[in-house]
This record gives structure tokens, sequence and C-alpha cells, in this order.
């Protein structure tokens, strides 16, 4: 029993630990935000001598702010609807059908989990310039989607393959035909599954500075990290300010992932008591 306390405390000891290593940063770039860019080199650690919101006005008067917060919400919530869509249809299927080829099928979806998309970016920027999807926002949702769905289909999959064949048996002796046992009966037990690979994928792509800065030059039609970028210079940054954008950025995703988070766990306790 003492071995087994022990090792309960180890283990607690390490997750504290490692959520102080990831709030940490978070925690410093907020504090950041309320500093000038002398303060932040004299003392980057330290508490602000005082509260200063001028750095968060600025992000707001110089930049067109709610235009890149509209982009990336637009096309985060896009992207991740389209994901959970068609990685749903194509982890049941995989999960709950017997079909030849099934196995084949599922290691083609996982291949594209070992390819990064981005060294594909030359016939990648090829092909969305003949489709006209150069500088658009459908563009980057495609883009998006094509990254996503290996890990969608992979989590779904695997979370599917775990609900019992008999729900299935009785939904068919009851008369249910097979697209409302997939919505209607299945799809709610698998709902932690949808938030993991929901949040897996939304937080990438609102995070994403890349495909936005290769495919995207309209500032209309920038997103939250590409528009902040006009606060780095090539011989002066003003860190205030872009720590003070990077806040105001980040607690929208912040708060999706708190409120997915509650209901992830609300889904395990509701499966434990069935």
């Amino acid at each position: 029993m003492k071995r087994l306390t022990l090792s309960t405390l180890g283990i607690q000891a390490l997750l504290i630990l490692n959520g102080v290593i990831m709030i940490y940063p978070l925690f410093i770039m907020v504090l950041s935000s309320f500093k000038s860019n002398a303060e932040i080199f004299d003392s980057p650690f330290a508490l602000p001598a005082h509260f200063d919101f001028g750095n968060i006005r600025r992000v707001w008067d110089e930049t067109n702010f709610v235009v890149y917060l509209a982009n990336s919400a637009v096309i985060t919530a896009v992207s991740v609807a389209v994901l959970l869509v068609f990685g749903t249809m194509a982890a049941y299927a995989i999960a709950r059908y017997p079909f030849r080829f099934r196995e084949t099928v599922f290691l083609f979806f996982l291949s594209g989990l070992m390819v990064p998309l981005k060294l594909a970016i030359i016939p990648l920027f090829v092909q969305l310039d003949r489709l006209g999807l150069i500088d658009t926002r459908l563009g980057l949702v495609l883009i998006y989607v094509a990254m996503g769905l290996p890990s969608t289909v992979f989590i779904l999959t695997g979370f599917l393959r775990t609900l019992p064949g008999e729900l299935e048996e009785s939904a068919r002796i009851e008369g249910a035909c097979e697209p409302r046992i997939m919505w209607s009966i299945m799809l709610p037990l698998a709902r932690p599954a949808l938030i993991i690979a929901g949040i897996q994928n939304a937080v990438p792509i609102w995070n994403d500075f890349f495909f936005p800065l290769v495919f995207v030059t309209t500032d209309r039609l920038k997103t939250l990290p590409q528009g902040l970028s006009v606060f780095m210079g090539e011989y002066n940054t003003d860190w205030g300010v872009l720590f003070s954008g990077l806040t105001l950025a980040a607690l929208p995703i912040m708060l999706c992932y708190v409120l997915l988070s509650r209901q992830f766990i609300a889904g395990l306790t509701q499966g434990a008591v069935k």
C-alpha cells in the first residue's frame, strides 16, 4: 500500500510539473502583453511595473484584427466540420462493416500520417492555382481537410471498433435503417472521440501560419497568425504589441478547448454509468 501511494504521488508530481511547463510560457506571454519592449528585455520574467492596455489598443487600431479573427474562425469551423463529417463516415464504414480490402483502405488513410503535406507544397500550389483556389478561404479549407483526415479516421475508427455489436443488432431487429443506427445510436456514444478529433484538428488549424503565408496574399483574407506578423520587422520587432495580439488570438481557442474538455469528461462519465 505504501509503495502504491509513493507511485501515485510520483505520477501526480510529474503531472504537476508537466502542467507548469505547459502553462508557464503562456503566463509569460500574457504578462509581456502589458510591457514595453524595454521592460521585456530588462525583466522578461517579472510582473509588469503597471498594467498598460496600450499594446492591446494598438493591435485593435493598427490591424484588421476583427477581420483576421473572423477569417480564422470561419476557416477553422468549416474545416473541422467537414473533417468530422467525412472522417466519421469513413471511420464508421471501416470499423462497423466487413468488406474486401477494408484494412487496405484503413492503411491508405494511415499513410497520410507518415507524409507531411508541407513536403508537397510545390505540386499543391500548382494544383490549387489551376483550380483557381489561390488566395481563397476554400483553398485553405481543402488543405486542412486533407491534412487532418488521416488522424480523424484513425481516432474515430479505433473508438468505433470498441462499441458493442449488440447495439446494432437490436436496432436492426426493431426495424431501424442503417443511417438511423449510425446517427441516432452509434455516434452519440462516440461523442468523446468526436470531441478529441475536433480539438486535435482545431488547434493546429487555428495556429497555422505556413499555409496562409503561402496561399493567401490579400489582407482581408489573412488569418490571425499571418495578420499579426505585421508587428515583426526585419530589424525591429514590437514584442509587447505582438504578445498582446497573440494573447487575444489564443483566448477563443482556449475557451473552446475548456468547453469541449468539459463535454469530453461528461461523455466519459455518461458512458461509464451506462
